[in-house]
């Protein structure tokens, strides 16, 4: 986890759940996690790696085409910080290799225009920055959970789908 705030030690609490190993990563190396002038020789070895970063000087294309290409194999990169966190064109390019997965609820640009190549990229989930969590968000996602599978059940068109092109 890069970025290891209230947000990031939420999400480690949830994931502890699931027997993973977290290891959170911030520019001090406070509360026990690792500094990021580690991060780069750790990045091979990880598996998943969550962005949770203000977009700074610093934050911008953090994740740039040298530490996407450096990514394990199989490995995962989730960005529900700024989409300018990860440098896009880098992104798409390395999804294209197939090596590499992605979840993204942010991009960049955002919103993604039609037409963009992170639609039709491969490997990608994109949610249209829905990620956080506010009082309202419960009962509104269970809303929609609730529509979306009342309208499968129906063999009704979904709503708020998004679809590339056909491959």
């Amino acid at each position: 986890i890069v970025g290891y705030g209230n947000i990031g030690a939420l999400i480690a609490k949830q994931l502890s759940n699931f027997s993973v190993e977290v290891i959170p990563f911030t520019r001090s190396g406070a509360n026990g996690s690792k500094k990021m002038s580690e991060f780069d020789s750790l990045l091979p070895t990880l598996d998943v790696i969550i962005l949770i970063v203000p977009l700074t000087d610093e934050t911008r294309h953090l994740m740039n085409a040298k530490r996407l290409s450096s990514m394990k194999d199989g490995a995962t990169l989730i960005n529900v910080a700024r989409g300018a966190v990860v440098d896009t064109n880098a992104l798409v390019k390395e999804l294209h290799t197939g090596r590499i997965t992605a979840g993204l609820d942010v991009t960049d640009p955002e919103p993604l225009p039609v037409g963009h190549s992170l639609w039709s990229a491969p490997n990608v989930i994109i949610s249209p920055h829905v990620g956080g969590d506010t009082t309202a968000f419960e009962p509104r996602g269970r809303a929609l959970v609730e529509s979306q599978l009342k309208r499968f059940a129906e063999g009704s068109p979904l709503i708020n789908c998004v679809a590339g092109p056909a491959r």
